[in-house]
């Protein structure tokens, strides 16, 4: 009885030290956590990452996230998409294979979907065809809009527009772009995903000066690793000082341990996560309970 109580304080004080976390975008499906995904999942509850949206880019891979969401439940919960890159490939049968997807519970958005005019894997027509689709599929299933966007932001704005009385919540994953961009989101009601790109944005209107000048309001934003991607460089030269030494060594030892820039992984999100506090002057735990509750909210996870 006296080694049981003991035990039970020791995981008391672990929960203690942990933030409450939701990781907002982990690429699980990602042939790079193929070997050892138990490994990952187990390292990210142990660092206070009680849930993680583990987004579809294409019907294929949006199967596979539904899949690993059944396998665990109230920890992965997944969404259904094609990605713009994807939009070449968009068929009617797309639509209604998303669609079947998509009516599953553990399914939880639609995308991720979107516009990106950086990269011409697909042309913006076939970008604005496939978007224009999913947005109409996601207001018929009144799930959240899982949206990627890169240099298209006057498109996405009047697309948006012209489904403002229908619209269900949209999420902008790993938001990269400028402070005017970032009010105009928000100003629509749009969420904004923040992700190790702040690492290396220290532009005069980029992410790090977003978050000093509170140009981002912390009820509009989300935290996601985009792991295997976006390594959140804690050594960056780019990251002010005052937030290199705002890192615990708690969050420093799972980043360090288990992170690398070739495989970013969910347990990375603590120190994400005091990042963006020490640049808003806000405590980690306000920080870390605030997105997770803007996540539960644009989600509806239980």
């Amino acid at each position: 009885m006296a080694a049981a109580a003991v035990s039970n304080a020791q995981s008391m004080m672990k929960c203690c030290e942990n933030y409450i976390l939701i990781d907002a975008g982990a690429n699980l499906t990602n042939k790079k956590f193929g070997r050892d995904l138990e490994s990952v999942l187990q390292r990210a509850k142990d660092a206070g990452v009680q849930k993680m949206i583990v987004p579809g880019s294409s019907v294929k891979s949006s199967r596979e996230a539904l899949r690993l969401a059944r396998i665990y439940p109230d920890t992965i919960y997944s969404t259904a998409g094609v990605h713009p890159h994807d939009a070449k490939s968009w068929t009617d049968e797309c639509l209604s294979e998303l669609r079947s997807v998509a009516d599953c519970s553990e399914c939880v958005a639609i995308g991720a979907c979107g516009l990106d005019y950086n990269k011409d894997f697909s042309s913006p027509e076939l970008q604005m065809e496939a978007f224009s689709k999913q947005i109409e599929l996601a207001c018929e299933l009144k799930k959240p809009l899982y949206v990627h966007e890169r240099d298209a932001h006057e498109d996405m704005v009047r697309t948006l527009a012209k489904y403002r009385d229908s619209l269900p919540p949209v999420f902008i994953h790993s938001f990269s772009g400028n402070a005017q961009q970032a009010r105009t989101y928000v100003e629509m009601g749009v969420y904004l995903g923040i992700t190790g790109v702040l690492c290396k944005d220290n532009s005069e209107k980029g992410l790090q000066s977003l978050l000093i000048e509170s140009g981002l309001p912390l009820d509009h934003l989300l935290v996601e690793t985009d792991s295997p991607f976006l390594y959140p460089n804690a050594r960056a030269s780019k990251l002010p000082p005052h937030v290199r030494d705002g890192l615990t060594q708690r969050s420093l030892t799972f980043l360090q341990r288990y992170c690398t820039f070739q495989r970013n992984e969910p347990c990375s999100l603590p120190a994400l996560v005091e990042m963006v506090a020490a640049l808003l002057c806000r405590s980690p735990e306000d920080v870390a309970l605030a997105t997770a509750f803007n996540a539960l909210k644009v989600f509806g996870l239980s």
